[in-house]
């Protein structure tokens, strides 16, 4: 008879699985990757991870969501810990989301390069998935109440997080030389807000 599991116990051996997870997903890509390899990643028999999660796609989310979670915070914490102007609150938003797509590249990829099928039945996943992209206007918002900019700030919130998007993208695939993004990813930045100042120019 399996042991009784304490709420410690099924949340540690969730995070190993995740962990466990997030690499082979990143490595094989989600179809490629069996319940079996999962547990044997982690030394346990095959019906393990059914302990745990319903299947491969609630692991899939899971790992998602806990992205989603990591890189919203790290905006968040970007945002609200920064001293000073609504610029400088922008800059350090943009650094921090180049900072943790370059230090996690295959969270990032897996987050951002997918979509599963039934994405909203895990609404945990869905919550998440909101939080981060709520920090694509969050620091413009600043800017725009502040006379920086003029507009709509989830619209150029998404102006932005396309375009910051696209040089991680484009680095990440090796198609930009490293650290080409962030230079572009700045230089396109400046390029925008000056479109975007009151008055235009």
């Amino acid at each position: 008879m399996p042991r009784v599991l304490s709420e410690s116990d099924v949340a540690d051996f969730r995070e190993r699985l995740c962990e466990a997870a997030e690499k082979l997903f990143a490595e094989k890509g989600p179809d490629a990757v069996t319940m079996r390899q999962l547990a044997s990643e982690l030394g346990v028999s095959p019906m393990t991870p059914y302990r745990y999660f319903t299947d491969k796609e609630d692991i899939l989310a899971a790992v998602r969501t806990n992205g989603f979670n990591r890189f919203a915070e790290a905006l968040e914490t970007a945002l609200t810990k920064t001293q000073g102007s609504a610029k400088a609150k922008s800059t350090a938003v943009g650094e921090a989301y180049l900072d943790f797509a370059f230090a996690h590249p295959q969270t990032y990829k897996l987050m951002f390069d997918l979509n599963q099928p039934h994405e909203k039945d895990y609404p945990d996943l869905v919550a998440a998935a909101a939080r981060a992209n709520a920090m694509q206007s969050a620091y413009i918002r600043g800017l725009v109440e502040s006379g920086v900019m003029q507009g709509d700030a989830s619209e150029i919130g998404l102006m932005y997080w396309a375009a910051t998007h696209g040089a991680v993208t484009l680095e990440l695939a090796g198609k930009l030389p490293k650290g080409a993004a962030r230079t572009l990813s700045r230089q396109l930045g400046h390029t925008l807000a000056k479109g975007l100042r009151p008055g235009g120019a």
